[in-house]
């Protein structure tokens, strides 16, 4: 794969997730949802910290906006080094499986960082109101954005029964987490990096010996 179909793919999933993340943060209030299908909603939330809405303040004795600002120059160094990583997979004519997983990975990074790098000075906040772009009043400020997520998928939404010790009557959902369209991305590029290893990190297809392919 070369580098312009690699630029084509990141191209099409930051310009499917900032579309979808901008349509939520300008259509959608704060913790608005809509049906979709029972086990699919549309659920919009924001995350100021980490995967599953970790921050760095509920593990280090920092406050909390110190902890989004290390967070965020964390992934802006992450995003620059998963861009290396691309370029070099591409320079060295790598497995196409291997450039195809560093692409996802590397646009789902750079779609996220974007949020996080930009959008508290371009939007106001969606608290109780719609929020609108280019506001003469940003919820924040640059470096302190929140990831927008919108994708919630409870396929079981039950309680469990009262005779389970510990659990007993307490709600059980599967599956929990709210993401979007990065986070899909960056899932799937290490799903292929796990699943599909040795031919990632093998040789590309055009390297590999005749007597091997026959």
């Amino acid at each position: 794969m070369n580098l312009k179909k690699s630029l084509l793919i990141i191209i099409a999933i930051l310009l499917i997730d900032q579309l979808s993340k901008v349509y939520i943060k300008t259509h959608f209030v704060l913790g608005d949802s809509v049906e979709v299908f029972s086990w699919f909603k549309i659920l919009f939330i924001e995350n100021s910290g980490a995967a599953w809405g970790a921050k760095l303040s509920d593990f280090l004795p920092i406050s909390e906006p110190t902890g989004k600002l290390v967070l965020t120059i964390f992934r802006l160094f992450a995003v620059a080094g998963i861009g290396y990583w691309l370029y070099d997979t591409i320079r060295k004519e790598s497995s196409q499986t291997l450039i195809l997983a560093v692409c996802l990975i590397f646009a789902g990074a750079l779609g996220n960082i974007i949020d996080s790098v930009f959008y508290g000075v371009i939007f106001s906040d969606s608290y109780q109101q719609l929020a609108t772009a280019f506001s003469d009043e940003p919820y924040g400020s640059l470096f302190y954005g929140k990831v927008v997520d919108m994708l919630y998928f409870p396929m079981v939404d039950t309680i469990w029964p009262d005779w389970m010790p510990y659990f007993g009557g307490s709600t059980f959902r599967f599956f929990e987490p709210v993401f979007n369209i990065a986070d899909m991305a960056i899932s799937t590029g290490v799903g292929i990096l796990l699943v599909f290893n040795k031919k990632a990190f093998g040789k590309a297809d055009d390297e590999i010996p005749a007597e091997e392919v026959a």
